[in-house]
């Protein structure tokens, strides 16, 4: 299979015009200059990203993108590999945090599973796009496929594709794998050069044992991998199903002038392959939160991005990203809706 044409091509550029015009308008609004803090740039960059002077986020698209991870059989997770497919189910059946959330927030949320250990049987909102039960285990061969790896990322711009034919104004995109935060940690130490003490962390709940041993499998991964800091090279040798996917999505909606509202560590992982793949698209990215994994801030500071919560979150499927939602709206709303000083006869700063 081929790689799709977002991964191979360069991202437009948000429109500067836009940009310019929107910064204008919040000089003017009924306010002091900067007084909204991070939610006037906020609107600033969705009106460059929209390429419309009155930006908006709506009609909200959140996909999770489910897969197994191989490297569980070295004992990396707190939690059982069956756990995956459960959840699959329980996004459907709405239970889910991410499941809640959509409905809270009135955006649309589709499912796709690229993989179980566990059966998945056919369920509404689940579109099945089976890749193989799971990876293999990266501690001891690479955990893709040039194939397999090349079905993620398509079935990642398939999501993208379908988020602007249903007139998608923002995307976010989850993650579901048991083992996944062991794949993140070790995409990030391969693309960073940086320790697996530094990033490796507790993902579903480990003690200090566990960490320990995740952080040893880690270490064999990359040693296993190599210094090769390719983007493809690193997503195929220590990749999942669901992060190749996302990488996909953010690269996807990039190209398709999507803004992308990125989640926690796993997402951020996929965005950082993204970034190192085609680095315009970090244009596309906005933060959602601080995930309490460790790892999480070293992948934003090599993408530059301040998140815009710290609540100590670490659930992945999207869920901080979500949580994130209202922010962005209200950004919108402040900046379409705020009367300016002419419209609503207020004096402005004096001296000017």
């Amino acid at each position: 299979m081929a790689l799709p044409q977002s991964w191979l091509a360069p991202p437009p550029a948000p429109s500067a015009e836009h940009a310019a015009l929107a910064a204008a308008r919040q000089q003017v609004l009924t306010k002091p200059p900067g007084s909204l803090g991070q939610l006037e740039q906020l609107a600033i960059t969705l009106a460059a990203l929209n390429g419309t002077d009155r930006p908006t986020v709506d009609p909200v698209r959140m996909v999770v993108f489910a897969g197994d991870h191989g490297v569980c059989a070295e004992g990396v997770s707190a939690f059982p590999q069956e756990v995956t497919a459960q959840m699959v189910a329980n996004f459907a059946g709405g239970g889910a945090a991410i499941s809640v959330m959509a409905r809270e927030l009135g955006a649309s949320l589709e499912v796709v599973n690229l993989g179980t250990v566990g059966e998945v049987p056919m369920l509404p909102g689940v579109i099945h796009q089976i890749i193989g039960p799971s990876t293999a285990n990266m501690a001891e061969t690479p955990a893709l496929g040039p194939g397999q790896v090349a079905a993620a990322l398509t079935s990642g711009d398939q999501a993208a594709e379908r988020s602007a034919n249903a007139g998608c104004r923002l995307f976010i995109g989850g993650d579901m794998g048991i083992g996944n935060t062991t794949s993140a940690a070790a995409l990030a130490c391969a693309l960073l050069g940086l320790p697996p003490e530094k990033l490796v962390g507790p993902g579903t709940g480990l003690d200090s044992q566990g960490v320990a041993r995740k952080t040893r499998v880690v270490s064999k991964a990359l040693a296993r991998h190599g210094d090769d800091r390719n983007a493809l090279s690193v997503l195929t040798s220590l990749g999942g199903f669901e992060i190749a996917a996302l990488t996909g999505a953010i690269l996807g909606c990039a190209a398709r002038k999507i803004p992308v509202l990125v989640d926690g560590f796993i997402v951020s992982a996929a965005a950082l392959v993204a970034v190192k793949q085609q680095p315009g698209a970090r244009d596309w990215l906005m933060f959602a939160h601080r995930s309490a994994e460790p790892g999480h801030d070293a992948v934003l500071e090599a993408l530059d991005a301040t998140p815009l919560l710290d609540l100590g979150m670490r659930l992945g499927e999207g869920s901080g990203a979500a949580v994130a939602l209202p922010l962005l709206r209200a950004a919108c709303a402040l900046h379409n809706n705020m009367a300016s000083f002419a419209d609503a006869g207020v004096s402005g700063k004096s001296g000017e």
